[in-house]
């Protein structure tokens, strides 16, 4: 593989989202023993991080109870780290969280992350089930994550209320987010930012920039810290890589459309077949999309490095068959391999 393309990926750390696709035909037992498949080969490839997802009432999704799986997926692991990406904030009270993560942080020490989102990750009728009530308000967000991190930190004299396992953890929180709220949020709480690129590209290069200028130094983060959703369809050649990757486009267009289900087979001509609507909603995930073979795969993701300095990418693909979607992950490291040389492989391993 030509080293020229893999210059900027020194510069980026990859890790793993899976949302433990539910296929079409398939059910979430079988997601979710491939989710911790796919996770022992991720370990195995060198990825550094190993994410899940809060999504409720989504057919073709079976993580919703993220940190049961989160503690299904550590211990079937070794030293990969394993977090959300995210839990729902809104959707719980902050004690619940910090001892359900104090709590996996006691199995699987210096192991576990804790991504944070302010949406519900679901419609409002199944957040009012989840909630009992919509009292709660998104708007609560920056006051429950400072009441979050304060169980998880070392407690203060006099305090009556202790997260238990969780309280002196240090857990580390991540603030995610699709908008520029997120970035305001995590630059003044000096916690490291994600954004999900992957689904709603649109402000992610504004995102990045405020996140950078304003942050503030904290005990948590000395500098800035960006990772950034990227979707990667990958296979052996391009052609077979463009079939493959039909899958993930008629999801996204069925949930574009309102009517969310199961991760469909693909379907060869696919685009053939689109409107023109369709294929502007489809054109605006493009920058955030590697599709192809190796060498493809290599140009797009040091493209997309080169073009937002990343210091992590997480890398979704959303492939029908497990081994392909396996392959498709593979072949995503070994895109990157190159330019991680020893000097680089010790410091992520440090990291």
């Amino acid at each position: 593989m030509n080293r020229f393309f893999h210059l900027s990926l020194l510069m980026a750390v990859l890790s793993v989202l899976d949302l433990s696709p539910i296929t079409e035909g398939s059910t979430p037992g079988t997601a979710l023993a491939n989710t911790l498949d796919l996770a022992q080969h991720a370990e195995r490839w060198g990825y550094r991080r190993f994410w899940v997802a809060e999504h409720h009432n989504m057919q073709g999704i079976a993580s919703a109870a993220t940190a049961v799986v989160i503690g299904h997926v550590a211990g079937g692991t070794h030293h990969i780290r394993v977090g959300s990406g995210g839990i729902m904030l809104p959707n719980h009270a902050p004690l619940v969280i910090a001892e359900q993560f104090g709590t996996l942080e006691s199995l699987y020490p210096g192991r576990i992350d804790l991504g944070l989102g302010r949406a519900p990750g679901t419609d409002q009728f199944t957040a009012r089930a989840l909630r009992r009530t919509l009292a709660g308000n998104v708007d609560d967000f920056p006051r429950d994550v400072m009441e979050l991190r304060q169980y998880l930190g070392e407690p203060v004299p006099n305090q009556r209320v202790l997260a238990v396992p969780g309280a002196g953890t240090g857990v580390p929180i991540w603030i995610l987010g699709s908008s520029l709220y997120g970035a305001h949020l995590a630059a003044a709480l000096g916690m490291p930012y994600a954004f999900a690129s992957h689904f709603a590209p649109a402000a992610m290069s504004e995102a990045i920039r405020v996140y950078r200028e304003r942050f503030e130094p904290s005990e948590q983060l000395a500098e800035p810290y960006v990772m950034l959703g990227f979707n990667v369809c990958a296979a052996d050649d391009d052609d077979e890589a463009q079939y493959l990757r039909t899958s993930s486009m008629q999801s996204f267009l069925r949930m574009r459309k309102g009517t969310p289900g199961r991760l469909p087979p693909p379907v060869r001509n696919f685009e053939a077949m689109l409107e023109d609507l369709d294929r502007a909603l489809l054109k605006d995930m493009q920058s955030v999309f590697a599709v192809g073979g190796p060498e493809t795969v290599a140009r797009q993701l040091a493209a997309f490095v080169d073009e937002t300095g990343a210091d992590e990418l997480i890398i979704v693909s959303s492939v029908f068959e497990h081994e392909a979607r396996l392959r498709s992950f593979e072949i995503a490291m070994e895109a990157a391999h190159d330019a991680f040389g020893p000097e680089r492989q010790a410091q992520v391993a440090r990291a």
